[in-house]
């Protein structure tokens, strides 16, 4: 059995599929270009937190590393991208988010990814969260997210935690000004949030609601 069997029939109420199964074509696409370099150094480098997750929108190690410069050239059209990472643990859906340029992603383990489109959306900022789809992210693999697809936090499929090498448009994720704040969904600089009407301490800090059903949640393997 192999990870993506074994996860499914962890979890058998979830429906997981690899991003390179046709339905990924919707939210995103594969890259085919070599990782080794920043998944090498982001396990060289980063230290993981004993619970709970981290993101930095421009990780050191990488940021501006010989790979970072490569796929600012072959990937991004020689825009200036940040090179971050998420990282640490995570098994529940939570929230969705979404910017207004593509996000890239490496798993730099194997993860779960919840994606949902922005067309699925209802007025008010409210989705059910039925609409979120699973995907399988293997060690290794670049993926390209588009614009119009919501994300968050990536799921753990084991104890040791998750990581997961983050590229954006250079800015995004920053705080944003809030004397020019005027949406109450605008979490940070070319960042929208929305948060399960269950997930209280996301509320607690501001978030908006607006994904109502289950609060998915995916069972580790290890």
């Amino acid at each position: 059995m192999n990870r993506l069997e074994a996860i499914q029939a962890a979890n058998e109420d979830v429906r997981i599929l690899s991003v390179e199964s046709p339905e990924f074509l919707r939210y995103g696409r594969v890259i085919r270009i070599d990782t080794e370099q920043m998944c090498r150094l982001v396990k060289e480098n980063a230290i993981f937190p004993e619970e709970g997750h981290r993101y930095v929108t421009a990780f050191d190690a990488i940021d501006s590393c010989p790979a970072a410069e490569e796929y600012n050239n072959i990937i991004t059209g020689q825009m200036d991208e940040q090179w971050g990472l998420c990282w640490g643990h995570n098994q529940k859906l939570n929230a969705l988010e979404w910017h207004t340029c593509n996000e890239f992603n490496i798993g730099v383990t194997d993860l779960i990814l919840l994606l949902a489109k922005r067309c699925e959306v209802e007025e008010g900022n409210r989705l059910d969260s039925a609409k979120v789809a699973a995907f399988y992210l293997p060690e290794g693999v670049m993926i390209e997210v588009y614009s119009d697809t919501l994300h968050f936090a990536p799921i753990s499929l084991d104890a040791e935690g998750f990581a997961c090498v983050v590229g954006l448009q250079r800015g995004t994720n920053e705080p944003v000004d809030q004397e020019l704040k005027k949406d109450p969904y605008l979490r940070a600089r070319n960042k929208w949030l929305i948060a399960h009407n269950d997930n209280q301490a996301l509320l607690d800090k501001g978030a908006m609601p607006g994904i109502y059903g289950v609060n998915i949640e995916i069972r580790p393997i290890n």
